[in-house]
């Protein structure tokens, strides 16, 4: 036993992280590649999965705030790094200093990161978000508003002090309706030539995440950022078939305490469950706190000894009950499987009636994060 398995813990299987990475990259041979990194790599850990990306070749790490990218960095992540999401313009030269590329989606933010690099004597790297009917950051490009967006943006691209590498977009609804996908790429491609037509050039120019990435070859541009994918788990339905994907991320914990209890006996807290049989009760530690939701109660199947146990009883904080009867040998310190192989996130996902990437951005930092290779060794970051 690991130290860090002594209790609950998430095994990230990095030789599954490197299958999802090469699968994705063969859907878009002619495209760069954007590994996504924020929310702690979707819980799976911002550091080692950056360095694994980084090593497999990706060609930039994206992120949701400043202090993510500092932290790479600050853990000797070379691998360029893009922001997606706001900056204040005081921290230009924190910007400059760990050569970040800063999203921009406002005029007005556009002038300030200007005049600051200007004072500072650098230029900062960013890409400029377009809003093509996501309607959350960008200038607004649709079809009343596109010479007035293009205008901003050609604003924006020859601003002093700026180095205006990229420009993105990002769909609304990649995973279920074409029509406005197709909508808002071709609302994108109009910018991008009008845009052209002016003498805006950008290097990386790009629109699709996860489910875009394996729906609209068309939209791979220069560069792709598949988020839950890289992860092992499908966006939607309608992707799945189209790619062959491995969940990188396993949630354990060991039962630590096994009662034999009668029928009629109520379990945690409210007395949500009765037992309808004499029955051997496991108490495992794995709560709310721990990230699996109080709303799952009475709802989930774990896995122990290969085999399928209901969890009951209202999930506490720190840990929940399973009813093992009908598990052969079951003992103390059983490895017990949330989720993962034999019990998917996607099955709990729907149970919960929400998506797999909130579960796994719900593993609370007190868990540890085990690393393994592909022989199941313990890789140390």
């Amino acid at each position: 036993m690991n130290d860090l398995q002594k209790r609950t813990w998430a095994e990230i299987h990095l030789d599954r992280l490197a299958h999802n990475y090469h699968a994705l990259r063969a859907k878009a041979p002619n495209s760069r590649f954007a590994g996504l990194v924020k929310a702690n790599a979707y819980g799976h850990g911002a550091v080692p999965v950056a360095k694994t990306l980084e090593r497999l070749g990706a060609d930039y790490l994206l992120v949701a705030c400043l202090d993510e990218a500092v932290q790479l960095r600050e853990a000797g992540v070379e691998a360029p790094i893009l922001i997606l999401g706001n900056t204040p313009p005081a921290y230009t030269a924190e910007l400059l200093a760990n050569r970040i590329t800063q999203t921009i989606y406002d005029p007005a933010l556009a002038e300030q990161f200007s005049n600051a690099a200007r004072l500072l004597g650098g230029r900062l790297r960013c890409h400029l978000k377009v809003d093509t009917g996501m309607s959350r950051l960008g200038i607004l490009c649709d079809e009343a508003g596109l010479a007035a967006g293009v205008e901003a943006l050609e604003r924006m691209y020859h601003l002093p002090g700026l180095e205006a590498e990229g420009i993105f977009m990002h769909f609304a609804d990649a995973d279920t309706c074409p029509e406005y996908s197709e909508m808002q790429l071709r609302r994108f491609q109009a910018v991008l030539e009008a845009l052209e037509q002016r003498g805006c050039r950008f290097a990386l120019r790009h629109s699709c995440a996860g489910a875009a990435t394996l729906n609209y070859p068309q939209g791979h541009l220069d560069m792709i950022r598949p988020g839950i994918p890289l992860f092992g788990l499908y966006p939607d339905p309608s992707t799945r078939g189209k790619i062959d994907l491995e969940p990188v991320m396993e949630l354990k914990t060991r039962i630590i305490s096994l009662r034999r209890l009668p029928k009629g006996t109520c379990i945690s807290y409210g007395r949500t469950y009765t037992l309808e049989r004499d029955s051997l009760v496991a108490a495992v530690p794995v709560g709310y706190a721990d990230g699996l939701h109080r709303t799952l109660s009475n709802r989930m199947d774990m896995l122990v000894r290969g085999q399928r146990v209901r969890q009951i009883g209202r999930i506490c904080m720190d840990m929940c009950m399973r009813d093992v009867t009908d598990v052969p040998g079951v003992s103390m310190e059983d490895v017990v499987t949330v989720f993962g192989d034999g019990v998917s996130v996607q099955t709990l996902a729907d149970t919960d009636g929400t998506i797999t990437y909130e579960l796994l951005c719900a593993v609370a930092p007190r868990v540890p994060r085990v690393y393994l290779d592909g022989e199941g060794k313990f890789v140390a970051f």
